[in-house]
């Protein structure tokens, strides 16, 4: 049975070292000292180390059951599901006025990405939940976050986001289910969604479901979407679980991975729902949502690459063959283990380097979320909303290379089931397509967020970066070598990327979407650039743990030398225009 073990040392590196989780000046985050996030994280690694990575290949194995409208989760699940409301972790980073422990983003960001690597499939049911709880929190009414914020805090009631449906996807102004008024002021839902994640289960009393549709004067496109709040079953006056509403499971998708996940074709045949939110700003309220998600799943791939990477790493300490062209290290066996051949070491070193920088991006993304809500900083909420396509998109792509990468070290054995790795390959695949596919992170990184309020977040970026080699540069020889003045580079190769962006948007948009691809990952590596360059400055000055960080520092050179030129095939690429993307007539493919 694969193992995992959570990586809490290096997670308390990023938080207090990096980031200094408790030295931000924000609200709450006075609280993160190290013995608190030590104690939080390890019982979070206890959950997922005994409880839930157990259940992964179970879940994988089983899937979920359809039973007469009702869909039964693995064997397992709904006990494991338990022990997570039960030992609070539902409601973390939850208001108190609900319920809930009103810790930072940023710890409940380390503690999902430890329930997140362990078993994704089972640790979505909670994180659309959590979703759906900040769009009612956001959006709400007074009466409205009464009635369902504590139960979702608790974990008694789960929550899900309804918006695909069989003829529209990205493009949600071709939605067709219908929203009509009724005399006591609620509405009555019609329609079909489908890909909707833990749509019916057996895990909670009740499920709040998230639906878009549209009112009968609506205007067309987005603009006439409205959102609604339909649950599966009626809350009665004492705001507990009454009358089954007409929403059902019409059937579960067959996927190719997150098996111990419902994805379900939800039916809506006048079932009773209540306005969140304005009418026609449906897709604003969402987005609060979407937007969480999005992040969420840009956690997902990198986590999902980090137990790829754990099982890679023991097989190839483990596995026996060939000698070491150095001589031999294991010279009383048969052979030396794998780990000593060069491209082996390449393999594993690419794995290392953008698990430990994505986890370095996504919890300073989570700490931007907690200086935009907890000190009201609009810098901080500017900057996450132009980062949030290239974390989901980037590290998704990097995550899924990651699996595939730890895959291929066992070779054979990677492809069979016994080492549990094409199963994390399978699963991690959907991080690249749901929550708005790769593509349209890209398009919308290129189409909306660069020019956002005059482009201020992107240059206040560029200023960031720009700042830290500044700070830097001059007082360690070694440490401008290998990394500030690699990533001065890459950040040239981002600025070019963006004239051209600039330029051509106004005179040749075809030119700037067909490179949009790759201007999201120039992106995401001076991203990860700065993220090991932060890294490598901390673990040069930090007096523990001398073999962590002279690993750290060593995965930091590697990341610098060998990855992070990639900017240059991505300038290079953005140049061509369209030109060699469109030059074929359409019979032609």
């Amino acid at each position: 049975m694969p193992s995992y073990t959570a990586p809490v040392r290096d997670m308390m590196f990023v938080l207090h070292d990096v980031l200094g989780a408790d030295r931000h000046g924000i609200p709450g985050n006075e609280e993160l000292d190290r013995d608190t996030t030590a104690a939080i994280l390890t019982e979070a690694a206890k959950l997922a180390e005994t409880v839930l990575a157990p259940l992964n290949r179970t879940g994988d194995a089983q899937g979920c059951r359809f039973e007469n409208a009702t869909v039964r989760t693995p064997e397992g699940f709904p006990a494991a599901f338990d022990a997570l409301r039960d030992g609070g972790w539902t409601a973390l980073d939850c208001d108190p006025a609900y319920g809930g422990q009103g810790l930072p983003h940023l710890i409940s960001t380390a503690a999902s990405e430890i329930f997140s690597a362990a078993n994704m499939a089972f640790y979505m049911y909670q994180g659309l939940t959590h979703g759906a709880y900040n769009a009612i929190h956001a959006h709400g009414s007074a009466a409205q976050k009464a009635l369902y914020l504590p139960k979702m805090v608790a974990g008694r009631w789960s929550g899900t986001m309804n918006l695909t449906e069989p003829q529209c996807g990205t493009d949600l102004g071709l939605i067709r289910t219908r929203a009509e008024p009724q005399p006591d002021g609620s509405y009555r839902i019609t329609g079909q969604k489908i890909w909707i994640s833990a749509g019916e289960h057996d895990l909670t009393e009740n499920i709040v479901h998230l639906v878009l549709a549209r009112l009968p004067d609506a205007p067309e496109g987005v603009r006439g979407i409205s959102l609604f709040v339909v649950p599966k079953y009626l809350p009665g006056p004492d705001g507990e679980p009454g009358a089954r509403n007409t929403v059902s499971c019409a059937g579960l998708e067959q996927k190719m991975g997150i098996h111990g996940n419902a994805t379900c074709v939800m039916q809506y045949d006048g079932a009773v729902g209540e306005m969140l939110g304005a009418p026609h700003a449906g897709l604003r309220a969402m987005f609060t949502m979407m937007n969480e998600a999005r992040l969420s799943v840009g956690l997902q791939g990198y986590a999902q690459g980090a137990r790829a990477y754990q099982m890679a790493r023991e097989f190839a300490r483990d596995r026996l063959q060939g000698r070491a062209l150095t001589g031999a290290r294991n010279p009383e066996g048969p052979a030396d283990p794998i780990l000593v051949h060069a491209d082996v070491r390449r393999m594993l070193m690419e794995q290392k380097a953008m698990v430990e920088g994505g986890r370095a991006l996504v919890f300073w993304g989570a700490a931007l979320i907690d200086r935009a809500r907890r000190a009201e900083d609009r810098e901080a909420e500017a900057l996450i909303s132009l980062l949030t396509p290239v974390i989901k998109a980037f590290l998704t792509d990097k995550g899924v290379e990651t699996t595939v990468l730890a895959q291929q070290v066992p070779g054979g054995a990677g492809y069979v089931r016994d080492t549990g790795l094409e199963q994390i390959v399978r699963d991690a695949r959907i991080t690249m397509i749901y929550e708005g596919t790769n593509g349209i992170q890209a398009l919308d990184l290129v189409g909306r967020k660069l020019g956002a309020d005059g482009g201020k977040a992107v240059m206040a970026f560029l200023a960031l970066v720009t700042g830290f080699i500044a700070e830097h540069q001059g007082q360690d020889s070694d440490f401008d070598a290998g990394f500030l003045t690699p990533l001065a580079a890459a950040l040239e190769d981002l600025g070019a990327a963006l004239r051209y962006m600039q330029t051509a948007g106004s005179t040749a948009p075809l030119d700037a979407l067909s490179g949009a691809g790759d201007l999201l990952h120039l992106f995401g590596h001076v991203c990860l650039g700065l993220m090991w360059a932060r890294m490598a400055r901390a673990a040069a000055v930090s007096a523990e743990d001398a073999a962590f960080c002279a690993a750290k520092i060593a995965t930091g050179r590697f990341y610098m030398a060998r990855l992070l030129p990639a900017t240059r095939l991505h300038l290079a690429r953005i140049e061509t225009g369209a030109a060699p993307v469109m030059a074929l007539d359409e019979e032609a493919f």
